[in-house]
């Protein structure tokens, strides 16, 4: 029996988050788990008098093309698909989960290469408004619910709670809150595993009320480039392109990573913050706001939502944050923040998760 939340979901992301006008070229990436949802996508594109584009992949080309694909054809710049990506005017990205055996076998260094190489227009689609609109979301599937240790009903039944809410009124919420930082300028984040100062460009804060993410349900905003002082710890582990990053530690000295750690992949993780010399600088800070996300899932995209978190990006500034630090990497590492405090401009506005404004 068809979910009639698939197409409820499609409708939202078309008409809320990249808001679809007729005559536009959408772009839908997805593989193959994510087929029904595509569907109900491309008929709602349709619906709106604009021109669906499919990029549409079937599982574990990733792992195939990094075991067979020469240096030369890393380091390639994909040109044609470049053209297409500036020819469209909204892109919605599906994630439905990676088979971390096959990616945990990836060299690296290859993955940073290849990262760098199409940086230029993984920036383009994330920076450019308003030549083009995206959205990034997830959509069920059995390896994401086996990631977060669910059934796949159970995992729908997460997902579904996550992205169909009354986005205007969680919005509202959220300007609240926004509007606190938008005229901050130091933020201290101190306590359990966490003494870390840094300035922030508050007022080029934003919130995601579902218009970045699906599910949105945070703010966001760039630090101050060199200004980050003191250290952090990451309770929860990290996965990114396969590899399950344990325990981390970063120290920062004038805005820089100067000593990292990790109880597992640490050599990885080193290899990432040496991706180009702007990687070991932040790039963004978030904190979670989304009441319906509320453990973690091995997602990023759920888990930098849970409320009463915060998420360091090591990388890669937004242009809508003001800038600053350009890399090839924008790597989110969410914290806990159940056991510490966040302080605006020498006060207290966030402590055990719960918002004091």
């Amino acid at each position: 029996m068809k979910d009639k939340r698939v197409e409820k979901l499609a409708k939202l992301v078309i008409d809320w988050s990249v808001f679809v006008k007729k005559d536009e070229n959408v772009m839908i990436s997805a593989s193959e788990d994510a087929k029904e949802f595509v569907k109900a996508l491309y008929k709602a594109v349709l619906k709106k008098g604009a021109y669906p584009q499919l990029k549409y992949s079937p599982e574990g080309l990733t792992p195939i093309y990094y075991e067979n694909a020469s240096m030369e054809q890393i380091g390639k710049f994909p040109e044609i698909h470049d053209m297409v990506v500036k020819k469209i005017q909204k892109y919605i990205g599906i994630g439905t989960g990676d088979d971390r055996k096959e990616m945990e076998k990836l060299d690296p260094k290859k993955v940073a290469m290849r990262t760098k190489i199409t940086n230029p227009i993984s920036s383009y689609v994330v920076n450019e408004k308003p030549k083009i609109y995206r959205c990034s979301m997830g959509f069920p599937s059995k390896k994401l619910a086996k990631e977060a240790g669910m059934s796949l009903k159970n995992y729908s039944n997460f997902l579904y709670g996550a992205c169909l809410q009354d986005w205007k009124k969680e919005s509202k919420r959220m300007k609240k809150i926004l509007d606190k930082f938008k005229k901050g300028k130091e933020v201290h984040l101190i306590g359990k595993g966490v003494d870390l100062k840094m300035k922030i460009h508050g007022k080029k804060a934003v919130m995601d009320d579902g218009k970045e993410n699906m599910p949105g349900g945070e703010i966001f905003m760039a630090p101050v480039r060199n200004s980050l002082k003191g250290y952090i710890k990451f309770e929860w582990p990290s996965i990114r392109d396969g590899k399950e990053v344990k325990d981390i530690y970063l120290r920062f000295k004038g805005g820089k990573v100067v000593k990292e750690k990790a109880s597992k992949n640490l050599k990885f993780l080193t290899t990432m913050l040496n991706t180009d010399k702007n990687a070991r600088y932040v790039g963004e800070l978030g904190i979670g706001m989304n009441p319906k996300v509320t453990k973690p899932t091995n997602e990023l995209l759920f888990d930098e939502k849970i409320g009463g978190t915060i998420h360091l990006a090591l990388g890669m500034a937004y242009k809508e944050n003001g800038g600053g630090n350009d890399s090839a990497i924008h790597w989110d590492i969410v914290k806990d923040m159940k056991h510490a405090k966040i302080v605006l401009d020498g006060k207290v506005v966030q402590e055990r998760g719960k918002w004091k404004v």
